[in-house]
């Protein structure tokens, strides 16, 4: 397997949970004393579906299926959200919070990716949806701060 076919996987998988997570805190928040912010977090969801069907239709091109469900670390860490998620209930702050540690770790797996053997045009979709992840980590962290 291609090292762009490994990354892809592992990026499509982060993906995912990043929009079904984005997803559930947007519903979460869309009746707490921070309404507003569900705007941004159904916006970062849709953000993701989107990068994460630019990743498999690239896969497609290459004649990869890269939409296939299934590293462990993937599932651990889905795991590991359903859990926080559990504990944390439906406190704006503490969705917030939890939205934050699911973008250290999609900024971490684009990194682990460009460390990869990509080839260039798959280096370039990553780097451009690398820099929109952390741009949106940001925009979290600094709603996290206003608060």
């Amino acid at each position: 397997m291609s090292d762009d076919a490994k990354a892809a996987k592992e990026l499509v998988e982060t993906l995912k949970d990043g929009e079904r997570g984005y997803a559930s805190s947007a519903e979460k928040l869309r009746d707490s004393d921070r309404a507003e912010w569900a705007a941004t977090m159904q916006r970062l969801s849709e953000q993701r579906a989107g990068f994460r069907r630019e990743i498999v239709e690239m896969g497609h091109e290459y004649g990869d299926d890269v939409d296939k469900s299934g590293s462990a670390t993937a599932a651990v860490h889905r795991g590991w959200i359903a859990l926080k998620d559990a504990l944390t209930g439906d406190d704006a702050g503490s969705v917030l919070g939890a939205a934050v540690t699911g973008e250290d770790h999609a900024v971490s797996e684009y990194e682990k990716a460009l460390e990869m053997d990509l080839s260039d045009g798959f280096r370039q979709v990553v780097s451009r949806q690398h820099a929109a992840v952390v741009a949106a980590r940001d925009e979290v962290k600094a709603l996290q701060v206003a608060d």
